[in-house]
């Protein structure tokens, strides 16, 4: 089973996207089934749900989006073999600049939208620069200029990545997209495989419940700016 993995901070458009390119797909005959991660709450999958797609979701809560992904990712993959898919595609939860929700030969495709500004490329973690292909989105709000300075910058943080542009609403680019879905490599387990990056360090007294703001409270892993 060929396994796909959609990562981008909020409202880039991921669900948008993979919609138009999945549409592509299923007239093809390819099985395809979605998981959709959030954090606490989403509709994005009565939406797959209408293409007629089989449809996880997870909801992290107040844990890590990325720590809630790795976590599960073995159940979600075995949940798509036995419903006998041909591909399964992860959307991730709309992730901080510094999360990486990708696996080691499994694809990993990073949608970033021009309305970020064309330098924030620079400013996105592994998100972005570990990322096999980057989406973007919502070029017909930006000039013509704007796009390529952010194409650009996007090529500068990832030099090895495939940069597409893709319109989550008339679906211009998304065959594309659906092209690099279906080169992906196949799967037979990701028991044992390894995420492309760290997570973010998060052992501290705030990460389980404590709300009182003093330098008592400060243990663990904390990191103090210079002043």
């Amino acid at each position: 089973m060929k396994l796909i993995t959609v990562a981008g901070s909020p409202s880039v458009g991921k669900t948008s996207v993979i919609v138009k390119a999945v549409e592509q797909l299923i007239n093809e005959g390819i099985r395809i089934g979605i998981v959709k991660f959030d954090s606490l709450s989403s509709m994005d999958n009565e939406i797959y749900k209408k293409l007629g797609l089989p449809v996880l979701l997870g909801l992290s809560g107040n844990l890590c989006p990325d720590h809630y992904f790795v976590s599960n990712i073995e159940e979600c993959f075995n949940w798509g073999k036995g419903n006998k898919l041909d591909m399964l595609i992860t959307e991730s939860a709309g992730l901080c600049n510094r999360c990486s929700p990708y696996i080691r030969d499994v694809l990993g495709v990073c949608v970033v939208d021009n309305l970020a500004g064309v330098n924030t490329p620079r400013k996105i973690g592994p998100m972005l620069k570990l990322a096999d292909v980057v989406a973007i989105t919502k070029g017909d709000i930006v000039s013509q200029a704007e796009r390529e300075v952010f194409s650009f910058n996007v090529g500068i943080a990832n030099p090895n990545a495939e940069i597409i542009n893709v319109n989550g609403i008339t679906g211009q680019g998304a065959g594309e997209l659906a092209f690099y879905f279906k080169k992906a490599g196949e799967v037979l387990s990701v028991e044992g495989k390894k995420i492309r990056f760290t997570m973010p360090s998060a052992v501290c007294p705030y990460c389980v419940g404590e709300t009182i703001i003093d330098r008592d409270y400060h243990r663990g892993n904390a990191r103090k700016i210079v002043i």
